[in-house]
């Protein structure tokens, strides 16, 4: 068996409350690991081309108020 299959067994087992827990605790979990890769990607510069589309877009006037 496997960590993750462990992981889904042992999550299928929690009792509602618990369950509830768990989804908040994964979702500040998942939020971070994304917002470390976002911050990863960002200083190694591979969100620059798009930030270089979005600014050629501005300038266009490609872009509206929302």
């Amino acid at each position: 068996m496997t960590d993750v299959q462990s992981i889904e067994k042992a999550v299928a087992r929690l009792a509602p409350d618990e369950l509830a827990q768990f989804r908040r605790w994964f979702a500040q979990f998942d939020a971070a690991a994304w917002d470390a890769q976002i911050e990863a990607d960002a200083a190694a510069g591979r969100l620059d081309a798009l930030a270089e589309e979005a600014h050629a877009d501005y300038c266009a006037g490609g872009v509206r108020e929302v």
